[in-house]
């Protein structure tokens, strides 16, 4: 089994998509970040049914550093309750796992 997953999040503007893709790269958190533009979601916030475009940021990367990943969005993020989920990784292409794992490592730190 991996310890590679994918985090996902939201947010209001590619302004802040990239700034928190490229704060999570350049620092080795995560392999990569998908950006994938115009979602539109509805959902239910402080009792009334919301209906905004967004982009989607999916965040390659290892379960070690969520802790870590979810301080940047917080930082880094316009909304009072960023969504940060975690999907865990169950199989993939080993290489392409592989990729993730040493990819979200700090370059003194062993992978896995």
């Amino acid at each position: 089994m991996s310890n590679a997953c994918i985090i996902m999040t939201t947010v209001g503007s590619e302004e802040q998509a990239i700034s928190i893709a490229e704060e999570l790269v350049h620092k080795r958190l995560s392999a990569c970040v998908n950006i994938v533009p115009a979602i539109r979601s509805i959902y239910s916030w402080k009792d009334e049914v919301c209906d905004d475009e967004e982009l989607l940021l999916i965040i390659k990367t290892v379960r070690d550093r969520f802790e870590e990943i979810r301080a940047v969005i917080r930082e880094l993020h316009s909304y009072d309750l960023p969504e940060c989920v975690v999907i865990d990784l169950a199989d993939g292409c080993p290489e392409f796992l592989g990729w993730i794992v040493s990819s979200s490592n700090s370059p003194d730190e062993t992978t896995g």
